[in-house]
């Protein structure tokens, strides 16, 4: 996973003991995104994951993350235990499930679906067989 990663350009990579269970802060992300924060957010969270080996499923670790994305704090951390972002949550869920989607992120390739963080030959491979064609530079 590190050799991956640093592909990417990304050499401080914590590789996680265990993977969160990420719907309560993904309901907090629905809060930022209705605040116009969500990219800031989600860069945050990511790499409180990935580079600080933080935990998302701990309320103190979103109010930072909030913070640092211009939210307020304890408000969003309030949405982590929501109903309404949860079920939020919830539905973009099913929708992806019963779509075919069975990992992070997925690809819809005309008739072709690429799971998983993949590198640019195989995303551009599976464009091509879809009917993608290369530009002329």
């Amino acid at each position: 996973m590190r050799r991956f990663a640093a592909a990417f350009g990304i050499a401080d990579m914590h590789q996680p003991a265990r993977m969160p269970n990420t719907r309560r802060a993904l309901a907090a992300a629905e809060y930022a995104r209705e605040r116009g924060r969500l990219d800031a957010f989600r860069h945050g969270a990511m790499d409180a994951y990935w580079r600080d080996g933080l935990d998302l499923e701990d309320a103190s670790v979103i109010r930072a993350v909030a913070a640092a994305a211009g939210l307020e704090p304890a408000p969003t951390a309030a949405a982590m235990n929501d109903s309404v972002y949860l079920a939020r949550v919830d539905d973009v869920r099913r929708e992806a499930s019963a779509a075919g989607v069975s990992g992070i992120p997925t690809f819809f390739l005309g008739d072709e679906v690429v799971v998983g963080c993949q590198p640019y030959p195989v995303l551009a491979a599976a464009a091509e067989r879809a009917g993608a064609r290369k530009r002329e530079r």
